[in-house]
C-alpha cells in the first residue's frame, strides 16, 4: 500500500513544494489547505505533473475541520505515514528587524500560538493514533532557527537581532512540543523532528532570502522518508542539528 502524507498549508510556498517532492517519490499526498480554491488550484498544478494528490480542507484552528480529516483519513486510508505540520504564520504587526517583547499586544501572541503552536499540537494529537498504525510513522514540525535560544541569546549570532517576539515564541514552543512527543514515543515506529527550512523565499521569507524553495522543502521531505533519515527528536537543517 502506498505512503500516505498529510502536508498543512500546502497551496503554496514550502507547503506546496514539499507535497511535490514527496509526490516525486511515489507517496500519496493530501494537500491540507484554509481556502478551497486556492488549495484546488495547487492541487491541479501538480496533477498535471502525473502526482498523487488530493485537497483536503483544514482550517487547522477549527476542531471541526480535524475531526473530520481524522475521519476521512481513517475511513479512507486507515493509517497516515507522514504528517508534515508546515503551516504558520508570522504577525503583520512583527516587522522581523524589530525586537516586539515590549509592546507585543496579547491578541497578536494568541493569534500567532493559535496558529503555530495550539493547532500544530491539536491536529498531531487527533491524527496520532493513525500515524502509530503506519511501519515508519514521520512527524515533521516546521519550526526555524528563529526558535532556537541559544542562536537568540548569541550576540555572535546573525539571527540575534531577528526578534519577532510572538513568531519566535512560537516556533520555541512547537520545539519543546517535538523534544516531549518523540521522548512519549521512543521505542515505536514514530519518530519526530523540528525541520529548519532556511531563510527561504516564501511570502514570510521574502525576495530577500538567500534560499529557493525547491531547497528549502528539502529538510521537511528528508525527515520524512524513513529510508534517508533516523532522526528523533531533533532540531535538523539539510541534515545537520541546529541548537535548540
Amino acid at each position: 500500500m502506498k505512503r500516505i502524507a498529510l502536508v498543512t498549508g500546502a497551496n503554496k510556498g514550502l507547503g506546496f513544494e514539499t507535497s511535490r517532492q514527496l509526490g516525486a517519490k511515489g507517496i500519496k499526498v493530501l494537500m491540507a489547505s484554509r481556502s478551497q480554491e486556492r488549495g484546488q488550484a495547487a492541487v491541479e498544478k501538480l496533477k498535471a505533473e502525473g502526482l498523487d494528490v488530493e485537497l483536503v480542507k483544514l482550517e487547522a484552528t477549527q476542531d471541526a475541520d480535524v475531526k473530520a480529516l481524522q475521519q476521512k483519513i481513517e475511513s479512507e486510508y486507515g493509517k497516515l505515514d507522514i504528517l508534515v505540520n508546515n503551516a504558520g504564520i508570522i504577525h503583520s504587526e512583527e516587522p522581523l528587524g524589530v525586537n516586539t517583547s515590549e509592546g507585543i499586544s496579547a491578541a497578536t501572541l494568541q493569534e500567532t500560538f493559535d496558529v503555530n503552536f495550539f493547532s500544530v499540537v491539536n491536529l498531531t494529537q487527533a491524527l496520532l493514533p493513525l500515524i502509530k498504525k503506519s511501519d515508519a510513522g514521520r512527524i515533521v514540525n516546521l519550526s526555524s532557527i528563529l526558535g532556537s535560544n541559544t542562536e537568540q541569546s548569541d550576540v555572535e549570532s546573525p539571527y540575534y537581532t531577528v526578534k519577532p517576539f510572538a513568531y519566535d515564541a512560537s516556533k520555541t514552543a512547537l520545539n519543546s512540543f517535538t523534544v516531549h512527543l518523540a521522548a512519549s514515543l521512543e521505542g515505536t515506529n514514530v519518530k519526530v523532528n523540528s525541520a529548519h527550512p532556511g531563510w527561504v523565499k516564501t511570502d514570510l521569507g521574502t525576495e530577500n532570502a538567500p534560499m529557493e524553495i525547491v531547497d528549502g522543502a528539502k529538510t521537511s521531505v528528508s525527515l520524512s522518508l524513513s529510508e534517508e533519515t533516523d532522526f528523533n527528536g531533533q532540531f535538523i537543517h539539510m541534515g545537520e542539528a541546529v541548537a535548540w
